[in-house]
């Protein structure tokens, strides 16, 4: 893989409060604005591709509301919302991956178009691609390709060829996450642990295979929380009856024997840097077959005492060092490092209910190249906000989300 880049650049249209974006990413990005500006959105419409991929867009539309609820209201009452991703998969490969969901009514919805390309990496070879309109395959290589279907994304059937499967495993391996404390705190049932659900309800398993998998990447963990949390000397999976939790180590006052406690005893802060450290480390459980290649995490700070953000911006920067690895913010702590580039920023603001999202503005990127301010000093001063007139001004070929190339 490119360095830990999956995602090249993303693009959407009318994707709830978005008319528009097309953005670069990086190993590591921040998406950072004020509360509901439409950070949230932005990572939303990732994950919204890996859960229709592993369960169906029907299921995805459906958590959402519907697909009235995730196309974008405006006066210009578009009827539909497109996603275009592109990409670098692990064997250096590049290409695209696009589509548009139409309204239909009573709450209907069909897929409209829908494009996958994998660019051929040598002059004298094809690349391999489809293309389905409306539920046919308009054009492919290689042929014969499954049969379509309007209300399915076609990427499920298609991975049942080597050429495509590659991209497939990638985007459902995507993991985005916002923990919830309760749910970690409840007993949990048993699974594979391979891959961290969404709330961080089998973070006992995920350990607990970790602790298997990858011996040191599980005293990684450790190590990191017990600089979050002090004293904490080891986490383990501990069953109860048919259910496990998580068992805290910790040393206590001036006793020797460090004490025990059920993740039942432990505070939402604790359990919430536990699930934002293992999501980070988890790519080492199943070794790289079974790599998490990228990882969206909402506000990891929240919960969290501002003296520990220099611990979790150390963790963050080490994982995308395998790891693609993105975030929502608005912690001035969290990015108060003049480590933090202008390059890992993407700034957002809301101007008249429309998410605009783009590159830190020319005083803002001066500032932080210059040293003069860190990206956290100028969020505390309101000052790291996107430049407007470079969003507005991108062009219509980068926008679109179907052909070759957008860049």
């Amino acid at each position: 893989m490119n360095g830990s880049v999956l995602i090249t650049r993303v693009v959407l249209k009318n994707y709830k409060s978005i008319a528009s974006c097309s953005v670069p990413l990086r190993p590591l990005i921040f998406l950072v604005g004020q509360n509901g500006s439409g950070k949230s959105n932005f990572l939303d419409a990732l994950r919204l591709v890996s859960e229709s991929l592993n369960t169906s867009l029907d299921h995805a539309l459906r958590e959402r509301g519907g697909i009235n609820e995730v196309r974008r209201r405006s006066s210009g009452h578009p009827t539909h919302f497109g996603i275009r991703l592109e990409f670098t998969l692990p064997d250096s490969s590049t290409g695209h991956y696009a589509f548009r969901v139409g309204a239909k009514p009573k709450g209907g919805f069909e897929v409209q178009r829908e494009e996958c390309r994998i660019y051929a990496r040598q002059a004298l070879q094809q690349d391999n691609f489809y293309v389905v309109n409306s539920g046919q395959v308009e054009d492919s290589n290689p042929k014969p390709l499954p049969p379509a279907a309007d209300d399915r994304l076609f990427l499920v059937a298609a991975s049942s060829l080597p050429e495509f499967r590659p991209l497939y495993d990638c985007l459902t391996r995507m993991g985005f996450y916002n923990l919830n404390p309760d749910e970690i705190r409840d007993l949990q049932p048993p699974n594979a642990g391979e891959v961290l659900l969404r709330d961080g309800s089998n973070l006992a398993s995920v350990l607990n295979l970790l602790s298997v998998d990858s011996p040191s990447a599980k005293d990684q963990v450790v190590e990191l929380l017990s600089k979050v949390v002090p004293g904490v000397v080891d986490v383990t999976a501990r069953h109860v009856g048919k259910k496990e939790t998580l068992e805290f180590r910790q040393k206590v006052g001036e006793n020797e024997a460090p004490w025990r406690f059920l993740a039942e005893n432990m505070s939402d802060g604790t359990l919430r840097a536990l699930g934002v450290i293992t999501a980070l480390l988890q790519s080492s459980n199943g070794g790289a077959r079974k790599k998490v290649p990228l990882v969206g995490i909402e506000e990891p700070e929240v919960a969290l005492h501002p003296g520990a953000a220099g611990v979790l911006r150390d963790a963050l920067t080490s994982a995308s060092r395998h790891t693609q690895v993105i975030v929502t913010s608005h912690s001035p702590d969290l990015l108060d490092d003049k480590s933090i580039s202008d390059d890992n920023i993407l700034a957002v603001i809301n101007k008249n209910g429309q998410t605009i999202i783009g590159p830190v503005d020319a005083a803002g990127r001066s500032s932080i190249r210059d040293k003069l301010f860190t990206a956290g000093e100028l969020l505390r001063l309101s000052q790291l906000t996107p430049d407007v007139a470079e969003v507005q001004a991108t062009p219509e070929s980068q926008l679109e989300l179907f052909g070759k190339k957008t860049h």
